[in-house]
């Protein structure tokens, strides 16, 4: 995690200055916005793993920038922070896609503890490969869509999106439920059945019009779990 890049969207110029500081100081590469739309910007047009984000923003709402940022980027991990302590508040974030939240005032050390277990638990996102092709289908994750060579396209929903990206990022390996269930759903795989990703899977198939008796995408691994094809549909 040394070296990621996090992204500090506050107004405030005091408070802003602090996570900086801290996050420099915690070994990660912080970038700054001041407000609501220079963050989405940042959010969408640069190469960022964790976005900390103020509810209270001018130009745009913390709340409006979360749904843009979970809409186009799917797994990019989002720690809500704000001064508002009221129970309706935090809930509203958790149920809009944000990972954590944090109550102002905090300290940096519980701040740093908590980006880095946000990046802990979120799908790594192939970094800067952009769409990949698989077996003639383009998967965007920035996008969260797949393409095929007809020219039809298919939206692929969040999780299904998320699941793809860490097989993406493990090309070469089969993957265990367990560990998607821990590193994709962000859950003790001891808590829920195996049986969910085997679902997520076969729903996915069909999306990707993947034919049953033979998968082109998404290869399982007999005994171990899945892994994404290579290019040209090789195991």
């Amino acid at each position: 995690m040394d070296g990621a890049r996090v992204l500090v969207v506050e107004d405030d110029p005091a408070v802003r200055r602090g996570i900086v500081d801290a996050l420099r100081w915690g070994g990660f590469a912080p970038l700054e916005a001041a407000d609501g739309e220079a963050g989405l910007r940042a959010a969408l047009a640069r190469e960022v793993d964790l976005v900390l984000l103020d509810l209270l923003l001018p130009r745009r709402d913390g709340f409006s920038v979360l749904a843009e940022v979970r809409r186009a980027r799917p797994a990019l991990p989002v720690i809500v922070l704000t001064a508002r302590g009221a129970e309706e508040d935090r809930v509203r974030g958790l149920r809009g896609g944000a990972d954590d939240y944090v109550v102002k005032p905090f300290s940096a050390k519980e701040l740093l503890a908590r980006v880095e277990a946000v990046l802990r638990r979120s799908p790594a996102r192939p970094r800067g490969a952009g769409p990949l092709v698989v077996a003639g289908r383009t998967l965007d994750f920035d996008r969260r869509e797949a393409r095929f060579a007809d020219g039809g396209r298919v939206d692929l929903p969040e999780k299904e999106a998320a699941f793809l990206a860490y097989l993406a990022a493990h090309r070469g390996r089969a993957v265990s439920r367990e560990e998607l269930l821990e590193r994709v759903w962000g859950i003790d795989p001891g808590n829920l059945e195996t049986r969910t990703v085997d679902m997520l899977v076969a729903r996915l198939r069909e999306r990707l019009r993947e034919p049953a008796a033979a998968p082109e995408v998404v290869l399982t691994v007999r005994g171990e779990g899945y892994m994404l094809a290579l290019p040209g549909g090789e195991a």
